[in-house]
């Protein structure tokens, strides 16, 4: 049986991080958390459940999640956020894969919790992720706030069954007031990268987004739910270009 490490990062999430934790007792040989100085009982929590517990400023979430991946003592790893768990099945094939890794990374599926709805249809799913991974042969990168692990050139990846269980939004306005923190932060992303976009790119991109999750991933199965993501999802495109163009229209001042 090979060795796993599994690695989280937090900040005030003493709601969930315990579930998270308990989820992964039967895969880990290790247990990470790397924290942002939480101001509630998220340190209180981990220590109860006798993980490795540390702390580190947060300088984003790439940083973060590399910053925690370079503290494990074994070559693989599984990243979790403090807020998904992983579903029985999803156990019962890491369990499998660790007899022997017969891969460099390993994908899965994430079914993602809306308002209490588990959402099956449109942008959201299969929400396919790499999160299983020789540590040595890939790291995270991508844009903050929306992270992704880059493999090394000539890597073999594989695909395990079961789903990532993502808790996200209990309301609409939770959504809503955490996209506008996410849009601002992608946003300054892209202006970074010299990123522009004209007033017809805005409304495509938004309307891009819809469009897909709506008719072509049949988002609507979802019901009353599955409608709203798509229309606040869209949204949340459309802003986050609209900021980039405020974002570029201001330093040509």
């Amino acid at each position: 049986m090979e060795k796993l490490s599994v690695v989280i990062i937090t900040y005030n999430e003493e709601s969930a991080i315990e579930r998270c934790i308990s989820s992964v007792t039967k895969v880990a040989d290790e247990i990470l958390v790397v924290d942002s100085f939480s101001t509630d009982r998220t340190r209180e929590i981990c220590q109860r459940l006798g993980v490795k517990f540390y702390e580190h400023p947060f300088e984003g979430y790439i940083q973060q999640k590399n910053y925690v991946k370079s503290l494990a003592s074994f070559d693989y790893v599984l990243s979790l956020d403090a807020d998904e768990a992983l579903s029985e099945t999803l156990c019962n094939s890491i369990i499998k894969v660790k007899q022997k890794f017969g891969y460099d990374g390993y994908y899965m599926n994430r079914m993602n919790n809306y308002c209490g709805v588990w959402i099956r249809h449109g942008n959201w799913y299969p929400d396919r992720k790499l999160r299983l991974w020789n540590r040595n042969k890939g790291e995270w990168g991508g844009r903050n706030p929306h992270d992704h692990v880059n493999m090394q050139h000539n890597t073999r990846t594989g695909f395990l069954k079961g789903d990532i269980l993502h808790f996200t939004y209990i309301s609409i306005e939770a959504h809503i007031d955490q996209f506008n923190h996410f849009t601002t932060t992608s946003a300054h992303e892209l202006f970074s990268e010299n990123r522009k976009i004209s007033k017809v790119g805005v409304l495509g991109k938004g309307f891009a987004t819809f469009f897909k999750g709506f008719f072509l991933k049949f988002g609507f199965l979802d019901g009353y739910y599955g409608i709203a993501l798509c229309i606040i999802n869209s949204f949340a495109t459309f802003m986050k270009y609209m900021k980039l163009r405020e974002l570029n229209r201001n330093s040509n001042i």
